[in-house]
């Protein structure tokens, strides 16, 4: 990542809308964005499968996994502003197939810090799944609110953006999809 270039950057931005780069409580302002940006576009170079590259395969299990309530931040590629929500993350192990239930948080941490659109998030969470495990299939749900729905636009704080993506048994099986569904509304 170009730090610098990103403080060049910001420090446009601020002379572009009028500010002072220079007054006390902005001077070090660029840097400060430079490092955060470096942190919050972290899985511009990662590959979310490298996350299952190590699994368990002894276990035999091949009822539903699903770990829900996955916290996450990712920016709006569309307007650089942040939207954070909760994935819901489930498969059926194909042949024992497990990974670590981090590594399904990882994937989502992974895919979420870049720029980016909901949409993409969940379906690639889903295909990289699919891909690594190949599990007999794959729920991913995502949940999240958009700051450029908030604070600019049609500013409507509190609303929510669902979107979901569906792999294998699960776009075959209705009941299964209701039941993982069941399940990742259960609670609420």
């Amino acid at each position: 990542m170009d730090k610098e270039k990103i403080e060049r950057a910001v420090r446009d931005i601020l002379e572009a809308i009028g500010e002072d780069p220079d007054r006390e409580g902005l001077k070090d302002t660029p840097a400060r964005i430079a490092r955060m940006y470096e942190e919050i576009f972290a899985g511009i170079n990662e590959n979310p499968k490298d996350h299952l590259k190590i699994y368990f395969q002894e276990e035999k299990y091949e009822e539903l996994v699903l770990v829900k309530d996955i916290p996450f931040y990712s920016t709006c590629e569309h307007h650089l502003v942040p939207f954070f929500g909760k994935a819901h993350v489930a498969y059926l192990p194909k042949g024992g197939r497990l990974c670590g239930l981090s590594k399904l948080a990882r994937i989502v941490d992974t895919v979420a810090k870049r720029p980016q659109l909901q949409e993409r998030i969940t379906a690639t969470v889903a295909d990289s799944l699919m891909d690594a495990l190949n599990p007999y299939g794959v729920v991913v749900v995502v949940e999240a609110e958009h700051m450029c729905m908030t604070m600019r636009g049609i500013k409507k704080p509190g609303s929510q953006t669902v979107t979901s993506a569906v792999r294998g048994f699960f776009n075959k099986d209705v009941a299964a999809r209701a039941e993982v569904m069941s399940l990742i509304n259960s609670g609420r």
